[in-house]
């Protein structure tokens, strides 16, 4: 999902066809279609164009809204994420099954959240169920729009209707001045977010409290650093686990918008409490930072009341990466938010990892790189066959992103995807951000 774009939710219940419009209107097969309830457990994300105006449109699994099956209760609480971090929703109901109860408990759901709703009645497949619309005007969520995802009919008007509730395109355009640098400060609660905010910012522009909780939505505040640099610091919800996250609950949304401010960082701080170390939640906040190609600083607080000897730190320091070896590649910092303990560093660490994850490698460099690397330690062998990477070049940034035509991509072993990545961190740095390979197998392009 790109940055900055307006979002447009698909919600329903299981079976009105969500995935199909979406897969119709990504122009590719993306969420898996079929008739069976429940097949689309997570988000899907695609970014989309209708009429000049671009958006990321969201696929979401069916919301059951009274049922106590942990599954269907785990894809209500992703489209309840879908919907708090939504500019506009798309209600979809199924005409051939007519509007049922399910259908008026979601509208009322739904409504509860302010946002705009547009009313989609699918699976308008053949003349004469137009008039079965009228029975959902009793939603009472305005004129209901008919459509066929399956024959592609009425789509445009339902395009239409979305992108003229999207916010404003100047709600999404920058303050004055450069484009902030987005800093999401993330963490387990009462590790001490909000104190290193108001240290950042060298004043108390954010509540802080011993009480875990205490900040219950994402708080942004902008800044323009001494160095010239403007950066939009997102304070977030202390992430819990989900079991000990109540349904209906204040700190259940601020979840949500916990990882919503993930995805539209530029840079993670993942704030780690010194006395508690590394535990299984902040192991799955730096996977959610991973898996979002975000860089990632890791930032060790309360490091003053930790009891030190010869060799605490690069001790401590080793022991974080052993358990976060998966994010080997983000600096560690260790820090005091109260007495303002290094936290100077943060400000240079921001920088240098933002500027790591938006480099450009010249492709005749990198393939000079790719050469080396194959002739210093060639691939295995896989079934009496070995990998072998024609041409590389760099497909994108934030994270850097590299596309490799190879003889067949399934012969590409994790352990050698590794090396590759080591290969370009040693020659390039990349310190704090992630890596990406897209492999194309060079043949099926008519390039054998």
């Amino acid at each position: 999902m790109s940055k900055g774009l307006p979002i447009a939710a698909i919600v329903g219940r299981p079976n009105v066809g969500k995935s199909t419009f979406f897969n119709v209107i990504a122009g590719r097969r993306i969420s898996i279609v079929e008739d069976t309830p429940g097949i689309t457990r997570d988000r899907v994300y695609a970014d989309v164009e209708w009429v000049g105006r671009r958006f990321t449109l969201v696929d979401t699994g069916g919301l059951d809204m009274l049922s106590d099956d942990v599954l269907l209760s785990q894809m209500r609480y992703q489209a309840e994420i879908a919907i708090e971090t939504a500019d506009v929703i798309c209600f979809f109901t199924d005409v051939r099954a007519g509007m049922l109860q399910q259908d008026a408990e979601i509208a009322n759901f739904l409504r509860q959240s302010k946002k705009p709703i547009i009313l989609v009645v699918n699976k308008l497949d053949h003349q004469g169920l137009e008039n079965d619309l009228y029975e959902y005007y009793e939603l009472a969520l305005g004129t209901p729009i008919g459509i066929s995802s399956t024959n592609m009919l009425g789509l445009g008007d339902l395009l239409d209707e979305i992108v003229n509730n999207l916010p404003p395109v100047e709600d999404n355009e920058p303050e004055e001045g450069l484009p902030a640098v987005q800093v999401a400060i993330v963490g387990r609660p009462n590790v001490g977010k909000s104190s290193l905010v108001n240290k950042l910012l060298g004043e108390a522009r954010v509540m802080v409290s011993d009480i875990p909780g205490t900040t219950r939505d994402a708080i942004d505040t902008r800044f323009e650093h001494e160095n010239g640099t403007t950066y939009n610091i997102i304070d977030t919800a202390g992430i819990r686990r989900k079991r000990a996250v109540e349904d209906g609950t204040i700190e259940r949304y601020s979840v949500i918008r916990s990882f919503a401010a993930i995805r539209r960082s530029d840079v993670v701080l993942l704030i780690i409490d010194a006395v508690d170390g590394v535990t299984e939640q902040d192991t799955k906040i730096a996977g959610v930072a991973r898996d979002e190609g975000k860089a990632c600083i890791i930032i060790i607080n309360k490091w003053d009341k930790m009891e030190k000897e010869t060799g605490t730190l690069e001790k401590y320091r080793k022991e974080v990466l052993d358990k976060l070896n998966f994010v080997s590649y983000a600096p560690v910092l260790f820090i005091s938010a109260l007495t303002g303990q290094r936290t100077h560093l943060v400000w240079e660490e921001i920088d240098k990892v933002y500027a790591q994850a938006g480099k450009h490698v010249p492709t005749g460099v990198l393939n000079d790189i790719l050469g080396d690397a194959q002739a210093s330690l060639q691939p295995p062998m896989t079934g009496g066959r070995r990998l072998r990477i024609y041409y590389g070049t760099q497909q994108g940034v934030y994270p850097p992103t590299f596309l490799l035509f190879v003889n067949d991509h399934e012969l590409m072993h994790f352990a050698y995807e590794r090396f590759l990545e080591n290969q370009l961190r040693k020659s390039f740095d990349f310190t704090g951000t992630p890596i990406r390979f897209i492999l194309r197998e060079r043949e099926k392009e008519g390039k054998a």
